[in-house]
């Protein structure tokens, strides 16, 4: 018996599992009497709770789809839109502190705190909703394209229009395997265009499944609503303990069935070219190279500490320890299943070959390909827990941003019962935002990378306001409001303008180039005649088809059917590349790497020149509420609220308390000397950083 496509079995333990996650929240529902243990969880979560809550943020089942999907495309290189973060683990020892000790509820009262005006807290709580709503949105794109292979109809439930989907599908896919190998003759080609522009809208499929995404996303949002209005925080940490195994289980299970399929390591390395494996890109189609990788960590260290969810997980804490502990162990951690999810995207390249129509459901036809009964529901509520977890952590935040930032400085004086009736209904509102993005927006690696570039708006003057005294409110204005204009107002706005999306420069494209390589011969290139033997060096000539200059989905034609109707381009557009073309670079000639790379570099630095140069120009902020602001944040935090509450007092009273500490004296940088916590952690983490690359080398390499 089946429901929906999924044995009885596997609907069962779905059932249960939604069960418990209402359980949790109803439970948790008698400890939230207020406002603190709802945003923060009273500021009493332990290492264990820190460990959860961490691990859930930067490990979700969404990033193992996003991962096995940018691997499946770009190879083993295609890791490090997940894995980049591993180089800035050690700097997660000294951020929590910062967010423990600075003792504020949201990221947005950072700014009032700082600067003393309200400007700068509204601004961030009303962009930081946005660029949060987006994320809410990916969780549900990612969630439903790996769900949706799990669920699919048999052919006899088929209606017309979806069998000739299927039947596309099947002729594109030969198509392109000739395209890679030599020009195709002019009437195939005109068939390969056609086809290939409902390949790129997603309008051909190798199967038909019964879940849709207006069906799923409703119900899957209403049960993150109903457990966050009734547990808060706590119910959210609870959720995210149950998930860190459940992410750790379906991370690993899929590689033994899948080696079991493809003969075992050494049939992996048979069916899959040599250059996916290399650490840095997979070809020369390849996103990730050395310098692209470099760019991408360029932008997520300025942007790193911009996520409202850093002072949430941190400041809910009760003490240092619990906060560093808790974000190294949880960053590492997800290091390790990061790479697990690479190997999985490298199966899925032997078992599928290249020709999957949406990569973004590699991970669940992997599931639907290898697993036996009973672990597929396992697989399904490790997916959906994902969800649960992100969007509920992220709902809490979203809530805490509303109230405390929005509603109440425009509503002063209300009862803490009313705000919390704010904060409840706002979740289920936030929920429904992220569902309209995410109809919108259908590819999860470019919502991950539009989440990346976001990050830096608000990240750069965040780590300036923990490093530098003469940070101008002023400066901090000019340099977000240019940024969210440059970075997320003209790409969404150049996209969703007809003229602007068909303009001939906009739709440009890439050179399409054919290059020769030496390369091992795999299964397949004996099997179709370009070798004798498999391992044998051969010269290897691969066509690289063009890509969209400008537009981060790519250019398709307004109309698929006519091919000399106009193009349009699909996704975001990427205003930094086109900044370059009309300084007079030729970007049609960049790589895809080159494309990358000009993205990240340019979102990096732009902010930080504008920070630097307009603070100088500018009056500083009032000294004794800078000074104010620092000595609290070098004031360690006490065991308990009340003896913390008596230190912050001293530090007030004396605010050159801590001087001494100051790495510069006489300057206006904020870099304080290490004690012995600081640098044998800081060490500590620096080795696992190491290790950690040398099994990722390692465990590629293994039976090569």
């Amino acid at each position: 018996m089946t429901l929906f496509g999924l044995h009885w079995i596997d609907s069962l333990i779905l059932i249960a599992y939604i069960i418990a996650v209402l359980a949790i929240g109803k439970a948790h529902s008698g400890n939230v009497k207020g406002e603190n243990d709802f945003f923060l969880g009273g500021r009493s979560l332990g290492k264990w709770f820190q460990f959860f809550l961490s691990f859930g943020n930067m490990t979700d089942p969404g990033q193992a789809t996003t991962t096995a999907s940018s691997v499946y495309r770009q190879g083993a290189g295609g890791a490090w839109l997940a894995l980049i973060t591993l180089f800035l683990t050690p700097y997660y020892w000294f951020t929590n502190v910062w967010f423990r000790r600075v003792r504020l509820t949201t990221m947005a009262d950072l700014f009032q705190d700082r600067f003393g005006r309200r400007f700068l807290a509204t601004l961030y709580a009303i962009s930081t909703i946005l660029m949060a709503v987006v994320g809410i949105a990916g969780g549900n794109v990612v969630a439903l394209k790996t769900l949706q292979p799990m669920m699919v109809k048999p052919e006899s439930a088929y209606t017309q229009v979806e069998r000739q989907q299927v039947n596309d599908f099947q002729e594109f896919s030969q198509l392109r395997k000739e395209r890679v190998a030599a020009e195709l003759s002019p009437e195939k080609m005109s068939r390969y265009s056609v086809l290939k522009d409902f390949y790129d809208r997603g309008q051909l499929q190798p199967y038909i499944s019964y879940l849709s995404p207006v069906p799923f996303y409703l119900v899957s949002s209403l049960l993150v609503a109903i457990f966050v209005m009734l547990g808060g925080l706590k119910a959210s940490a609870v959720v995210d303990a149950v998930q860190a195994v459940l992410v750790i289980v379906i991370s690993l299970v899929l590689i033994p069935f899948g080696l079991a399929k493809i003969g075992g390591v050494a049939g992996l390395h048979a069916k899959v070219p040599a250059v996916m494996f290399n650490v840095f890109g997979g070809g020369n189609a390849s996103e990730y190279t050395w310098y692209s990788i470099g760019a991408l960590l360029l932008v997520q260290l300025v942007g790193i500490v911009g996520s409202q969810a850093s002072m949430t997980i941190a400041g809910s804490a009760k003490n240092e320890y619990a906060a560093r502990i808790g974000a190294i162990t949880g960053g590492f951690s997800k290091r390790f299943v990061t790479i697990a999810w690479c190997f999985c995207g490298l199966i899925a390249i032997a078992l599928f070959g290249p020709n999957l129509s949406d990569p973004d459901q590699t991970w669940g036809l992997l599931t639907r390909a290898l697993l036996p009964v009973g672990l597929i529901g396992v697989m399904i509520v490790g997916i959906l827990g994902g969800k649960l977890a992100l969007l509920g952590a992220g709902s809490v935040v979203l809530a805490g941003l509303v109230v405390k930032n929005l509603y109440e400085p425009v509503f002063p004086g209300k009862s803490e019962k009313h705000y919390m009736t704010v904060a409840r209904i706002t979740v289920p509102v936030m929920l429904g935002l992220g569902i309209g993005i995410g109809l919108y927006l259908n590819s999860v690696v470019a919502l991950l990378k539009f989440a990346i570039v976001l990050l830096a708006v608000w990240g750069v003057p965040i780590t300036l306001i923990f490093l530098w005294r003469r940070l101008t409110e002023t400066a901090v204005r000019v340099q977000v409001i240019a940024t969210l204009i440059f970075i997320a107002v003209i790409p969404w706005l150049v996209s969703s303008i007809p003229a602007l999306a068909r303009s001939a420069t906009l739709t440009a494209m890439t050179e399409e180039r054919t290059v020769t390589h030496e390369s091992a011969a795999t299964a397949d290139d004996v099997a179709s005649g370009h070798a004798k033997a498999v391992g044998e060096t051969f010269t290897r000539t691969q066509v690289i088809e063009p890509v969209s200059v400008y537009f981060e989905e790519g250019v398709v034609r307004t109309n698929p059917h006519d091919l000399s109707s106009p193009k349009t381009g699909r996704g975001l557009f990427r205003t930094e590349v086109y900044l370059l073309h009309l300084l007079g670079v030729d970007v049609t000639k960049f790589r895809p790497a080159g494309l990358m790379t000009t993205r990240y570099v340019v979102d990096a630095l732009l902010p930080i020149v504008l920070l630097v140069v307009v603070s100088l120009l500018t009056q500083p902020t009032d000294p004794k509420r800078v000074a104010r602001f620092y000595v609290r944040l070098k004031t360690p935090v006490a065991e308990t609220l009340e003896q913390d509450a008596i230190e912050v007092e001293k530090s007030y009273a004396d605010p050159t308390r801590f001087d001494a500490r100051k790495l510069f004296p006489r300057s206006n940088w904020e870099f304080t000397k290490w004690d012995r916590t600081d640098t044998m952690g800081f060490l500590a983490c620096c080795g696992l950083v190491g290790f950690i690359l040398v099994f990722f080398k390692a465990v590629l390499a293994f039976g090569a």
